[in-house]
């Protein structure tokens, strides 16, 4: 039986965000899905990287095709920790959002949600990032779910 795809996700608004929650039960219909996310907050982090930090992660949930590890690192350091220690296989697509806010025109260089998925690219591995225009922490998602 051939494998699931496997899919990345991440983000810069925390492991805990509704936007995250929402992308992840979206893409797990369709491939085994490994969460690594910030262990809280990151916005604005574009590329960043952790250099002067230990960047430590926990494991938070591990169901039938869903894994989710929380990191203190930058989204972009999620990217590259999980992508080196927490999978034995290389992805076949990283997605990251969905972001609580714009991430169009000049929101682009500063969103940590989209250097997660510029590191992918770079990494040679397929990526997204999807934002929301709300920054309502109870802000309706499901209309996404066509576009992802």
């Amino acid at each position: 039986m051939a494998k699931r795809p496997l899919i990345f996700i991440t983000n810069d608004d925390g492991y805990q965000a509704k936007g995250i929650k929402c992308l992840t039960q979206a893409v797990s219909q369709i491939g085994d899905v490994l969460v690594v996310a910030p262990d809280g907050p990151r916005s604005g982090m574009s590329c960043a990287i952790t250099s002067l930090e230990p960047i430590r992660h926990q494991l938070i949930s591990k169901e039938e095709g869903v894994t989710i590890f929380s990191c203190s690192g930058t989204p972009v350091d999620c990217v590259k920790f999980g992508i080196s220690q927490l999978t034995d296989r290389k992805p076949d697509l990283i997605v990251s959002g969905i972001n609580h806010g714009s991430n169009a025109s000049i929101c682009v260089q500063y969103s940590g949600t989209m250097g997660a998925a510029i590191e992918g690219a770079i990494l040679g591995i397929p990526s997204i990032g999807f934002s929301l225009l709300d920054h309502d922490a109870n802000a309706d998602f499901s209309h996404t779910d066509k576009y992802i």
